[in-house]
């Protein structure tokens, strides 16, 4: 499975399940396509962007589900290293494989599922 992830806090989730669909956050919307990051990535984004959100969920999605509507680009214009998945368009539900809750730890990071490096 070509797996990839995006966070998303809960009561956006929640509005997704009832849509039908992921539209993404404020940034995916201002950015024009919904951020996600591959397992050696998450972990650093969670941390960069997301870092003490309580509510959080890490949503693992089959990339190849999702088409052509998924590049591989750099991110922040280019500032930071390795290409990072971009979705052009809403995530359909029927692609994600799981949601799992990312909890704080005592240390407020997020403590995320085996398999995640």
């Amino acid at each position: 499975m070509n797996t990839i992830y995006t966070l998303v806090r809960a009561p956006d989730w929640a509005a997704a399940e009832a849509a039908g669909a992921y539209h993404g956050s404020a940034d995916d919307r201002r950015d024009g396509f919904l951020h996600f990051s591959d397992a050696a990535q998450v972990r650093t984004s969670a941390a960069k962007h997301r870092a003490g959100v309580a509510d959080l969920l890490l949503v693992t999605v089959e990339a190849t589900a999702l088409g052509p509507a998924l590049r591989w680009e750099p991110a922040a214009g280019g500032r930071r290293p390795g290409l990072f998945p971009h979705l052009y368009g809403a995530l359909p539900l029927a692609a994600v494989a799981a949601v799992t809750p990312l909890p704080l730890g005592p240390d407020g990071l997020h403590r995320f599922p085996p398999g995640i490096p």
